[in-house]
Formats: structure tokens, C-alpha cells, sequence
């Protein structure tokens, strides 16, 4: 499910304190953060530099992270909220287990002292295959105990493949089983195939780092060197005939409905039967098959490859799975391929840091309970759902507005925006976590508990209605999301802070970041992959074929607009890849100043700190995308990531918008004036 779930942002780790550079304060009449500007420089040339080149400036990339920006410091102060949370006695069962998770987590001198042993009842199950029909009931106990950390834009995976619930695209009112690709610890799968050179000693790098793992693990030294071979080759046969992220995007091509015999028929060397009794799955007569492609290549794999290469691939699966449960030497290790070689990071993340988020991550909503409880009020909650009637009324103008849509479709259109829930803040049911044993002295078994316990969960949904109130994210996430197949928008108490939002600052500021946040959700339900979902999350095509057609047209100039934009050396932004999300930044914040200009600005409003309230307005969008990033990281995000890098969140928007150059007096010919605007909303 959520791979169509269209996140404002997919950040990388989440954030705890450190002793690194603060927020700037933000100006207290205008809301602007004075501090951030460059005043020197041509707001027509490079907004981004005009509005953060004082921020940048002050703010180094410290050498513990991959990035540093406007995200972090809202982080900083949610995750120092959650820090007191956790290591502060009391609250309720829930909050006490999250509280026992992560002292389990920050107890290094126990896990050191346990060495690789809580993993040894698992290594001993891989070890003692011997058949490849006890393949399945090893696979499934794998998946429940060992996910894989999740890259952007997909789930968590696992071991060869995914096996989950997700929405009916057919039947938005069901839960299906869903098989899906999986397996590759690498973030693209063109680190897999491509042969120019520097993805070559990327390779070269990956082998070693897994012999380095395995040899951790125990395995002599020729037995390690020879499963790190044996890794690179199953894993690169998967990555052959796994979809790219492109395609992955596109819900036409990923849903492929059938029987388990018609999945039994086309993968007929693994025990599909055997595997769904051993995950303790319900019976269930349609499974959605994203990628058969996939599927075939691991039935090739389960047929051919020797069980001994196998078994390697899964220990080291396995390894990387929990690498921060595991001890020093195998952190150690963890850090140095892929978080220095591959993405940059010069020093190890704070073992703080890594708790908190993990702790997020297996007990969001004990966690997020008391976060609400702490940080979050009634104030944030009544300003958000003001903004987001007031954008919806925005965007229902715009549809009606729309010359290049007929009528048909803008009446399909109004009834899906009609239609859309909102959640503010957090559910209005928290999870609970009795069944989840927690002991504050097992580190690696609370993680391998709570990974089942929520993959159980995840299973037990197959067959049922789905719940649209469930939320997909945690209270604590600096992030926002929309749900085409549930047409929801979500927006935690996590990202209602500075400088996104702030009841005391001026309105427009406001409007420009949390409010340019709202109308992106809103717009993704109508970007292109939103467009193919109907007012019921159903994959229907509700438009005409002309207004197909002039979308399209409309969305190739956005595609091609950002595939011009340059990130890192030979990388660039993929335009199609993030065709969404950029669609999503220019009509938000089109929408948001609309919004603005028809609510609070309808009468006349002030210079505030030399600037008007439409200067204000997309100040506070372009002060919200400040950062600093390493070049591996940008490199990674440009192949992977369906976001474009900020500084074209910046400029990408800002430069379509005769708004803009009007409330700059930008000439025509300036560089963020395009002679051809795109528009789609």
C-alpha cells in the first residue's frame, strides 16, 4: 500500500538531539527568518540562494549526518520531546514498553557482551537447510523476524520478496494478500547492472562489506569470501527482473491480480501453500502479484541456485536486518559500506538517535500518545483544519477554472476533492501493544517481537474491510501524506512546528509552509498516478480521453522541466520519477496563495520587514527547503527518490508562477521566469 502512499517528503533517518546548529529565530513580525536570507543575492536569479544563502552559510554539514536542513531542526526538537518521554518512568503499559524498548536499544554494553549469540537460534534454522521444500517455512519465519530497513518510496522488504497485505486496486473496500519484489539491500537496482565504473568498485565494495558481515558471523575466511559471491550473484539475478522505479509508479502496471493457483502456476518450484500456513496467513482467494517478473526470477533462484548460496544470502540478510541490535564490530560495519561509501556520512550516527527512531518505527503510537499529550494542542489542530477548508475551497475554484477540462470531468474531479477525509495530528484511535512482549534486557528479540507482532497484524488484515481512520505514519513524523487508494490527507503533529507553522506568526508565512504542505496532499489525489484512483480509492479511469490528453501534455512539460535540473556531477533530477511530487509542489503552493489571498490576505495587509504578504508567502515555502546534503547522498536521491533535490523545490515551482515574478518584479528572460510555464493545477 505504500507504494501509492504520496509522502511531502521521504527523509532518510529520523532525527533525535545532538549538539549541532539550532533553528535560527524566527523574526517576530513577519515570520520570515531574517537570519536565513542572502540578501545579496538576485531573488530573480536564484530564489533559493536569496532566501537560504544566510542559512546555508551558517550551517556546515556536521560529520555525522547525510544531510542537514530545515526537516532536522524541526526533528531536533520532536525527538528531544521524545527523548524525555522515553527516559522518564511512568505513563501507561504502552508508554512503559516504549520506554523498555529503548533502554534495551541504548544498552551497547550488553549487546556487546552478547556478541552475534541471540542470533545464533536463527543462523542454526538457516544452517540446518536441507531441503529446498523447507525453504517456504523458513522464508516466512524470516520475513516475520528479519525486514529489511525501507528505502524511499516502498515498504519495508524482506528476504527474496514481499508478502503483505495491501488495498484491492479493483475493490478499494478490501485488503488483499499481495506478493511484491524484494530482496536487494542496495538502494537502486541499477547498482546491480550498470557497468560504468564507479558503479563497479561500488560493487567491489558491497562484496567485500558482506565477506566482512559474514566473517563477523563466524564463517571461516575462504567460506565468507565465497557467500559474499554467491550474494552478489542472487541478488543481481533479482535486480534483472525487478521493476524500476519509474514503472513502480505507475498502478496499471503493478496490479496483477489472481488465484494462488494461477501464482502456484507461475512459480511452480517454490511452495507458495507451504509458505502462506508457515507466515500464519488467512485463507484467501486473491493475491495482487505486483511484479511476475520477479516472481519468476525467485522461482528460478529457488529451483537452481545451490542451497548453500542461499543460505548465505540469507544470513546475510539477516545480519543487515538487524545490524543495530547486533554487536560493535557488525555496527561497525553496517555504518562503514552504507552509510560512508554509499551515502557520505563521515562519522557514526549517535547510538541516541538511532534509538529514538527505532523505537518510532516499532512502537510509533505508545510513543506518539505521549508526544500528542505533551506537544501538541488544540490551537495547531483548529489553524490546520481552517487552512485545509480554505485550500479545498481554493482547488475547487481552480477545477472550475480550468479551461482545458471539460465539464464531465471537472464534476468526477469536485466529487473526489468533496470526498476527501482529513486527519490532523494523530488517530483517533491509538494501537495497542499488549500482545508485544518487551524485556528491557533483549535488545535483538524486542526487535524481532515487534517486527512480528506488526507483521501478523499487517496479515490479519487480508480478506477484511479496510479501516480508512488508520494512519500510515506516527504522530512524532515530521512528514504528511496522501492516500489515493483511502482519499485521505494526513498530517502528523510532528510537522506542525517551526518553520512550517506557528500560531503566533504572521499568516502568510504560514500559508507559504504548512499551508503550500496541505495543498500538495491535496493535489496529489489528482497528480498522475492520483488521477487514476476514483472518489472510492478505485483504479477506474473517470476521465474523458481529451482531458486525459491535455493532463498529459500538461504533466510531459512538468516531466521535462525537471529533467534539465543538474544535482551532482552527471546526476540529474529524473523528471518522470518525480512527476508527482513536483506536480504536487506547484499547484500547493499555488493553492496555498490562493487560499491566503481569498482568506486572510482578501484585505489589505502590511509591509512586514520590508516584504508584502505575497513576497511572505513564498518565502515561507522556499525557508522550509533549506539544507545542506552530502554528494553521495543527492546521487541516491536523484536515481531512488521520488522527491526532487530542494533546491528545485525552490526554483522548480517558484519559476512557473507569474505570481511570483509580479511580487518580485522579476523581467521577463530572468533565470526564474520560464519563457514556457508549466502548469497542471
Amino acid at each position: 500500500m505504500r507504494r501509492y502512499m504520496s509522502a511531502f517528503i521521504l527523509a532518510g533517518l529520523p532525527l533525535a538531539p545532538t549538539a549541532h546548529a539550532q533553528p535560527s529565530p524566527s523574526a517576530p513580525a513577519s515570520g520570515v527568518d531574517l537570519g536565513a536570507l542572502n540578501r545579496s543575492a538576485d531573488a530573480c536569479s536564484d530564489f533559493y540562494e536569496f532566501a537560504c544563502g544566510g542559512w546555508l552559510a551558517k550551517n556546515l554539514l556536521p560529520a555525522d549526518r547525510r544531510n542537514w536542513g530545515r526537516f532536522a531542526e524541526v526533528q531536533e526538537g520532536s525527538f528531544a520531546t521524545l527523548r524525555r518521554i522515553l527516559e522518564s518512568p511512568g505513563g501507561d503499559a504502552d508508554q512503559r514498553k516504549a520506554g523498555d524498548y529503548y533502554a534495551s536499544c541504548m544498552d551497547e554494553a550488553a549487546i556487546d557482551a552478547a556478541g552475534p549469540r541471540p542470533l545464533t537460534p536463527t543462523l542454526e534454522r538457516i544452517g540446518s537447510l536441507q531441503d529446498r521444500a523447507d525453504l517456504p517455512a523458513l522464508l516466512a519465519h524470516l520475513h516475520a523476524v528479519a525486514m529489511l530497513p525501507s528505502g524511499p518510496g516502498r515498504a519495508p522488504y524482506s528476504a527474496l520478496f514481499d508478502f503483505e497485505s495491501t488495498t484491492d486496486l479493483g475493490e478499494p473496500t478490501q485488503k488483499i494478500a499481495n506478493v511484491d519484489q524484494g530482496g536487494l539491500a542496495l538502494p537502486d537496482r541499477d547498482n546491480y547492472l550498470k557497468t560504468d565504473e564507479r558503479t563497479s568498485v561500488l560493487r567491489e565494495k558491497y562484496q567485500v562489506h558482506v565477506e566482512q558481515v559474514l566473517a563477523a558471523l563466524g564463517l571461516p575466511a575462504a567460506e565468507a569470501a565465497g557467500g559474499a559471491r554467491a550474494v552478489l550473484t542472487l541478488e543481481t539475478a533479482l535486480s534483472r527482473a525487478a521493476a524500476d522505479p519509474v514503472t513502480r509508479r505507475d498502478p496499471d502496471k503493478m496490479y496483477h491480480p489472481m488465484t494462488p493457483a494461477d501464482l502456484r502456476a507461475l512459480s511452480p518450484h517454490f511452495d507458495w501453500k507451504s509458505y502462506f500456513a508457515a507466515a500464519s496467513a488467512p485463507a484467501f482467494s486473491r493475491v495482487d502479484v505486483n511484479a511476475p517478473a520477479f516472481v519468476q526470477a525467485v522461482d528460478a533462484i529457488v529451483a537452481n541456485t545451490p542451497l548453500a548460496d542461499i543460505k548465505h544470502y540469507l544470513r546475510w540478510q539477516v545480519a543487515h536486518a538487524s545490524a543495530l541490535m547486533l554487536p560493535k564490530a557488525i555496527r561497525d560495519l553496517d555504518f562503514d559500506f552504507f552509510a560512508r561509501t554509499l551515502r557520505g556520512q563521515q562519522e557514526p550516527t549517535p547510538r541516541v538517535r538511532l534509538c529514538i527512531a527505532d523505537t518510532d518505527e516499532r512502537l510509533g503510537e505508545a510513543l506518539g500518545k505521549a508526544y500528542v499529550q505533551e506537544a501538541f494542542g488544540p490551537q495547531a489542530k483548529a489553524d490546520m483544519l481552517k487552512m485545509v477548508a480554505g485550500i479545498k475551497a481554493a482547488m475547487r475554484e481552480d477545477i472550475r477554472r480550468a479551461d482545458w477540462m471539460t465539464e464531465p470531468t471537472k464534476k468526477a474531479a469536485t466529487r473526489k476533492l468533496d470526498a476527501v477525509a482529513d486527519g490532523i495530528g494523530y488517530p483517533d484511535a491509538w494501537r495497542s501493544y499488549a500482545a508485544v512482549r518487551i524485556d528491557r534486557s533483549d535488545a535483538l528479540g524486542n526487535f524481532q517481537r515487534a517486527l512480528a507482532f506488526e507483521r501478523q497484524r499487517d496479515l490479519m488484515k487480508i480478506g477484511r474491510p479496510i479501516d480508512r481512520s488508520e494512519w500510515h505514519m506516527t504522530p512524532p513524523t515530521v512528514n504528511a501524506y496522501y492516500s489515493p487508494l483511502e482519499n485521505n490527507i494526513n498530517f502528523p503533529a510532528g510537522i506542525l512546528q517551526l518553520p512550517f507553522y506557528s500560531a503566533a506568526r504572521d499568516a502568510a508565512v504560514n500559508y507559504g509552509a504548512i499551508g503550500a504542505v496541505i495543498g500538495h496532499e491535496l493535489t496529489h489525489g489528482f497528480d498522475d498516478q492520483g488521477r487514476r484512483f476514483d472518489t472510492d480509492g478505485s483504479l477506474r479511469d473517470w476521465w474523458t480521453a481529451d482531458d486525459a490528453d491535455a493532463f498529459e501534455d500538461r504533466a510531459d512539460c512538468i516531466a521535462d522541466q525537471y529533467s534539465k535540473y543538474v544535482v551532482e556531477g552527471d546526476a540529474r533530477v529524473n523528471g518522470r520519477l518525480t512527476l508527482g511530487e513536483n506536480t504536487a509542489d506547484n499547484g500547493g503552493l499555488r493553492l496555498a496563495l490562493m487560499a491566503y489571498l481569498a482568506g486572510p490576505g482578501a484585505t489589505p495587509r502590511p509591509m512586514l520587514d520590508g516584504f508584502t504578504p505575497e513576497q511572505r508567502v513564498f518565502l515561507g515555502w522556499a525557508q522550509s527547503w533549506c539544507e545542506v546534503s552530502r554528494p553521495e547522498t543527492e546521487r541516491i536521491k536523484a536515481a531512488t527518490n521520488p522527491h526532487a533535490s530542494n533546491r528545485y523545490r525552490v526554483i522548480g515551482p517558484l519559476s512557473n508562477m507569474s505570481e511570483f515574478q509580479k511580487a518580485f518584479s522579476c523581467k521577463a528572460g530572468s533565470p526564474m521566469v520560464r519563457e514556457k510555464a508549466c502548469r497542471v493545477w
